[in-house]
């Protein structure tokens, strides 16, 4: 059974000057002959048009279309784009008048990467690098993710799964066949291969959560004691009142965070409650919540003030990697009399800004620019991205570390876990039956997508 043709408006919603509708499936051909009442264009070249409505003849719009037959399209069908401009009204009169035609209906959310999967376009990994792509708002985000597109992510997964194929063969090979003149110990010359793949998906998951991060971006906590400055620095590194800002200790009393971009990477920032003995039941909440955000956090910020002592619940919190910032420092005479000794002996004098000159401020703009790109920008191999890909190569992993020390006990045993590993790198980018995991990941495109 041919399947419907679908049709979608590919651009975003707003006023802009051009958008684009794309139809994908058998009758795409036809609809844009219907459209345009000609015959179809040249393959891949743009062509100006006059739409109209195939029901009525009335003239809808100017513009252009692109036929691409299948398989040499976007989802491996034939496929057509129109290209018109951008009102409302042309764009749903359009659509309506192709949703006219016979077999055409209007596509759900991600259907059009969907069915360039199940045509063999690109894999899941693939897919959910043009999900990114889609998605990414910096310049390490759309780097991250146009790797993970061209299938830099997808080679590595596969060189694994050909590697626990070459392993599974050995090993079933010595099952299959026990009286055949075959090499002796098969099985036990899986062991290095399993070992050595079992040492590279561990190295793959020790990257600190790097390609997560870069997708969901950094995390840094800003901490002190109460009025030490820290809402005023949040919002003059926002350059917004994002928090409320009073000489009345405690004002905040829960998490108030802003997303900014550090060196092409996406970080949210979070003002945190005051550290200190809690007053009442609400900031004794707001206090846990400072010290779990802190405690999550990939960097952490301590304010105190300018001649202020750092108190011990801001020591306990900082570790060796992070910032302290001395606030306020407009307050506290001239510059020569700036200079309190470092947190600790031996670790880095603090940083002195003041949010209301803005002074030192840039200079901890670069530190947290520099700490962000120490953490995400190593061009590397391809990272993990996704909280699926850990799981799954975690798992996959668990299964390597029974199945090499079965080879001793018996190569059945063994071969049980190389299949179960098999499977897990198999569903990272789709080369088994993941019908269970395609509504998950495709729900999250949008509708022309």
């Amino acid at each position: 059974m041919k399947p419907d043709t679908i049709v979608a408006l590919a651009t975003g919603a707003g006023r802009a000057g051009v958008a684009v509708i794309r139809l994908s499936g058998p009758a795409a051909g036809a609809t844009l002959s219907a459209l345009t009442a000609r015959d179809l264009p040249k393959p891949r070249m743009a062509t100006r048009e006059a739409f109209c409505d195939p029901r009525t003849g009335v003239s809808l719009d100017d513009g252009l279309a692109l036929w691409f037959p299948g398989p040499h399209s976007f989802t491996g069908e034939d496929v057509v784009e129109l290209h018109i401009h951008c009102g409302p009204a042309v764009i749903a009169a359009v659509v309506d008048a192709a949703l006219s035609q016979a077999g055409v209906r209007p596509a759900e959310p991600g259907e059009y990467t969907r069915r360039a999967f199940e045509n063999g376009k690109l894999d899941l990994a693939e897919a959910e690098g043009l999900a990114d792509l889609v998605d990414a708002e910096t310049e390490g985000q759309r780097r991250q993710a146009l790797r993970q597109r061209r299938g830099a992510l997808s080679a590595v997964y596969e060189g694994w799964r050909g590697r626990l194929i070459e392993a599974a063969a050995l090993i079933e090979a010595e099952i299959d066949f026990p009286d055949e003149d075959l090499p002796g110990a098969l099985a036990q010359r899986a062991g290095p291969i399993l070992q050595s793949l079992a040492d590279d998906m561990g190295h793959h998951l020790d990257d600190a959560h790097r390609g997560e991060r870069i997708r969901d971006g950094f995390r840094i906590a800003i901490i002190g004691p109460p009025n030490a400055g820290k809402s005023s620095l949040l919002n003059a590194l926002a350059q917004r009142e994002a928090a409320i800002v009073s000489d009345i200790p405690g004002t905040t009393r829960d998490v108030v965070e802003v997303r900014l971009v550090f060196a092409g990477f996406p970080v949210w920032i979070a003002d945190t409650a005051g550290l200190r003995e809690a007053a009442d039941a609400i900031e004794a909440e707001g206090v846990r919540r400072a010290l779990e955000r802190a405690e999550g956090a990939d960097l952490r910020i301590g304010v105190v003030e300018a001649r202020a002592d750092v108190p011990g619940s801001v020591r306990s919190v900082l570790g060796p990697a992070d910032l302290l910032v001395r606030s306020k420092l407009d307050l506290y005479g001239p510059p020569a009399s700036r200079r309190p000794a470092p947190m600790n002996a031996g670790e880095t004098p603090a940083l002195h800004i003041s949010a209301t000159t803005g002074e030192g401020l840039r200079e901890l703009e670069v530190l947290i620019a520099a700490k962000v790109t120490e953490a995400l920008g190593r061009e590397e191999a391809p990272v993990l991205t996704r909280a699926r890909h850990r799981r799954l190569v975690e798992e996959a992993r668990t299964a390597l570390s029974r199945a090499i020390p079965a080879l001793d006990v018996g190569p059945e045993l063994a071969a049980e876990d190389v299949r179960v590993a098999a499977d897990q790198i198999g569903r990272l980018t789709g080369r088994i039956d993941v019908e269970d995991l395609l509504g998950e990941i495709f729900s999250s495109f949008c509708i022309g997508k």
